[in-house]
């Protein structure tokens, strides 16, 4: 069974909500040079960084629980949760 790739925001690679390190996991970069070039760009006057920030913390969901302690790396995330 092959695993599809989703873009998420990451709980293990954040520093604010996760926006940023969650792209760079999807990509396959490195989050803090995916968080240097986003500061960067931000300071454009046509790229409203905060704005596009907060827009993506919104609609990108959370990375799904995982129960690592047990061997099992079953999805315990809530189904209410779930898009």
């Amino acid at each position: 069974m092959s695993h599809k790739k989703r873009l998420t925001r990451s709980r293990s690679n954040r520093i604010l909500g996760g926006v940023l390190g969650g792209i760079a996991e999807y990509f396959g970069w490195n989050a803090t040079a995916t968080r240097l070039i986003f500061v960067l760009l931000s300071f454009f006057p046509f790229l409203p960084g905060i704005l596009v920030y907060i827009v993506a913390w919104v609609i990108i969901p959370a990375e799904p629980y995982q129960d690592f302690r047990s061997g099992n790396r079953k999805d315990v995330t809530p189904d209410h949760d779930r898009p």
